[in-house]
């Protein structure tokens, strides 16, 4: 390669950006139409620049590329300009690739917003499905990875369903932040053309117009807040990856992977390994990686537009790929879940986790928690010694401990009475887990 070339390529932003074409395309036809009724070109000249940008954009949906150069903002102008004659350069009057490039972010990203809302409620609808089809699945629920209370699976899988409603909602606000157009704006001082931003922002679907123009062509925060919410998406998506990770082994054996999202062994054929959740658990620190790239580019950087913003575009286009992969990928591993529902029973070897079922039992009767707490600890410990389940012990036993137990605890160590105890709003009864997939289908 010769050092003429390599010079060209190492500030060459076209193979990464040309996926902006059509919004750059876009915000071009919006800025013409603006400085036709602006009376800054003439009709006629304008209808020449709309005909040749939309032949351009015909040609793009059939699967043309343009031709290669410095950044796709030129490409599409250079094009014109081949198609039209130099007529096609009027469209530039009034703005700035500054502010062009800003603006095609911004459409691109309100595109890719929608996409992956879309996908998340796919998302969620996989978990509705699969909740509501094993809302008898009974487990224990974990803390520090040790068994704490029973719980129902479908309980499990609707505190996924939160935390998707949450990044959807962290979305929409990314969404809102960035719904303002940067075109008019120019290099960073604005234009002396009498334009009128407003009209352009208009027709690209903008619901309102940038204020300062130097921050608008500076302006990266909407990406930034943008890779953000895929970190916390993928950190949601990554712990959701390692339940069923963990489910799926041997030891566990609680659910089933179907067979096309597991990989088997190179040398051990009776193994069949979940490296589609493991991809997705990896993936998560690529992400990570995307934003701490952002924030890094972003943070030395003096007003107004700098050339560093051109490598903010990758780490932004990456994540948005990443994302609708995972998200798609992830949907579909959930509607395919098989539970195996005598596995997830049998994991209750012995009752003592219902410990805390008898800590409240003596609550109600009368005594401080924590003294009940106490208690309760005590005969858990004489129960292990003697290597017996809490229902096992006779009322005898108990009464060592407290007399404040009455033949009716033994009707409260039952794991599925103990459930379906739990009517408190958010607890894990069928009742109340009813109720959270019935608020969540609507």
């Amino acid at each position: 390669m010769n050092r003429n070339l390599r010079k060209q390529n190492f500030i060459s932003s076209f193979d990464f950006d040309k996926r902006l074409a059509p919004y750059d395309i876009a915000g071009a036809l919006a800025h013409v139409k603006m400085l036709s009724k602006c009376r800054i070109i003439s009709d006629g000249d304008a209808k020449k620049i709309i005909k040749g940008l939309g032949a351009i954009a015909d040609d793009l949906k059939r699967g043309k590329s343009l031709p290669s150069a410095e950044d796709v903002h030129y490409a599409v102008e250079k094009e014109l300009i081949k198609r039209i004659g130099v007529v096609g350069g009027k469209m530039h009057a009034a703005r700035s690739r500054n502010d062009q490039v800003a603006t095609d972010l911004k459409l691109y990203l309100k595109d890719e917003i929608k996409n992956i809302v879309s996908s998340l409620l796919s998302v969620q609808r996989a978990i509705l499905k699969v909740a509501r089809n094993n809302i008898d699945a009974i487990m224990p629920g974990y803390t520090h990875l040790k068994q704490a209370q029973p719980i129902l699976f479908s309980h499990h899988m609707m505190a996924y369903f939160q935390m998707f409603e949450r990044d959807i909602k962290r979305f929409k606000n990314c969404y809102d932040n960035l719904d303002e157009s940067p075109l008019g704006s120019a290099a960073l001082a604005g234009t002396s053309f009498p334009i009128d931003r407003g009209i352009s922002a208009k027709l690209m679907g903008f619901a309102r117009v940038s204020e300062n123009s130097i921050d608008s062509v500076s302006d990266r925060d909407f990406a930034t807040e943008f890779i953000a919410s895929a970190a916390i998406l993928m950190l949601h998506t990554s712990r959701l990856a390692e339940d069923l990770i963990i489910w799926s082994s041997d030891e566990f054996d609680f659910v089933k992977i179907a067979a096309q999202f597991t990989s088997g062994s190179s040398i051990m054929p009776q193994k069949r390994n979940p490296d589609f959740l493991e991809i997705i658990r990896g993936k998560t620190g690529r992400i990570y990686g995307n934003l701490t790239s952002i924030l890094t580019i972003l943070k030395g950087l003096p007003l107004s537009y700098n050339r560093d913003l051109q490598e903010a575009q990758i780490p932004l286009f990456d994540t948005a790929d990443t994302l609708k992969d995972v998200l798609a990928v992830l949907s579909e591993i959930i509607s395919s879940l098989k539970l195996n529902h005598e596995k997830m029973e049998e994991a209750f070897k012995n009752d003592y986790i219902l410990a805390t079922e008898v800590a409240d039992y003596l609550t109600k009767k009368g005594l401080p928690f924590r003294t009940a707490h106490g208690i309760t600890k005590k005969i858990v410990e004489h129960a292990i010694k003697n290597k017996k389940n809490l229902s096992e012990l006779k009322l005898s036993e108990y009464k060592k401990f407290s007399g404040y137990f009455k033949s009716d605890i033994h009707n409260r160590l039952n794991i599925k009475n103990v459930i379906e105890s739990k009517k408190s709003l958010g607890g894990t009864s069928r009742l109340s887990v009813g109720k959270q997939i019935a608020k969540a289908k609507t």
